[in-house]
């Protein structure tokens, strides 16, 4: 008997905007065989099945399936679809425009552990505001330019900035071993380098100052 994968959804609303008047539904089934896919949307009706898994990973291969009538009809043609190896990923139109949020996924009033709001995408009905066009691009992108990567990109810097640090501590080694001026080992002297070299800088003096009394 085939196995009810679990289901994440979201959506955005406008009176208006017809491209802000969607639904993200994602499919949460990694490794799905794509000749195996079967994929159908209708004004009023979805279905899905699909085997899935992966035999040289130890994931056992099983048959995945779901169909039900949505709450309200959607425009099909100008949904679309983005199958990932971690899930199978729609953005679907509704065909009304209007401002309020479906109350649910599904025409009937229903119970299911399969169904679950998808918090990545959700926000609330009054702070949708200029929100829905970022994730429509996220969807173009495959949910690339939603992930932490630029952000990780920033934190870069960061990193380069650490190294510039043990570039200034190399830098006062340097000098003091030039044998410059003592000052030069005081600059240092936060770090436990400087500390070593300011500690060595003062001992040249005292052989100077004994030479001459010699």
């Amino acid at each position: 008997m085939p196995s009810h994968p679990e289901i994440l959804w979201a959506q955005r609303s406008s009176e208006s905007d017809e491209k802000k008047n969607i639904l993200y539904v994602t499919v949460n089934l990694p490794d799905i065989k794509p000749e195996t896919l079967e994929y159908n949307l209708t004004p009023t009706h979805i279905s899905f099945k699909a085997k899935a898994g992966n035999a040289e990973k130890g994931i056992e291969e099983k048959d995945y399936e779901f169909s039900f009538d949505l709450f309200e009809e959607v425009v099909p043609e100008e949904s679309s679809q983005k199958l990932t190896s971690r899930s199978f990923n729609l953005l679907i139109r509704k065909k009304e425009k209007k401002a309020e949020y479906w109350p649910r996924l599904t025409k009937e009033k229903i119970r299911t552990q399969f169904i679950k709001t998808d918090f990545s995408k959700w926000v609330d009905e009054d702070e949708q505001e200029g929100d829905a066009a970022a994730l429509d691009e996220d969807f173009d992108m495959g949910g690339m330019g939603g992930m932490g990567g630029m952000p990780g990109m920033g934190g870069m810097p960061g990193m380069g900035g650490m190294g510039g640090m043990g570039g200034m501590d190399l830098d006062a080694m340097l000098k003091s071993m030039g044998g410059g001026a003592g000052g030069a080992g005081d600059e240092a002297g936060p770090s436990g380098a400087g500390g070593e070299s300011d500690s060595d800088d003062e001992g040249p003096p005292p052989l100077e100052e004994a030479e001459p009394k010699a």
